[in-house]
């Protein structure tokens, strides 16, 4: 380690690092729960001896959706991570620029959230 890096630096590192990753559980947490969610529906179905479904909707996939998110994400945390790390062992100044992660999973989470929407709208 250098000795002009501050230790501070790197324990913001991680704990940056660190919520990046229980984001990334979160949005696998979610996605299951979602994924699920139609068999919830399908149980509902048959206590209230309607006839059941052939399939479980959109649900599945937007469970599925989610969870692959969560997943590039832990990935792309991870890489980022590594690099700083990298970059702030070697001395070398730190360059600060917008996190195409964070800009990534915000545009596809509200991708999702306006396509979920839409199937809300229109499927009855």
């Amino acid at each position: 380690m250098p000795n002009n890096m501050n230790p501070s630096d790197l324990l913001a590192a991680e704990r940056t690092y660190l919520a990046w990753l229980r984001t990334g559980l979160a949005l696998m947490g979610f996605g299951f729960v979602v994924a699920r969610f139609g068999l919830f529906l399908r149980e509902l179905q048959m206590n209230q001896h309607l006839p059941l479904q052939a399939h479980t909707g959109l649900s599945l996939w937007f469970g599925i959706a989610l969870v692959g998110m969560g997943v590039a994400m832990e990935i792309a945390a991870t890489i980022r991570h590594l690099a700083l790390v990298r970059q702030l062992q070697s001395g070398q100044p730190f360059q600060g620029r917008a996190s195409r992660t964070a800009i990534a999973v915000a545009m596809l989470l509200a991708l999702a959230g306006l396509a979920l929407c839409v199937y809300l709208l229109f499927v009855r």
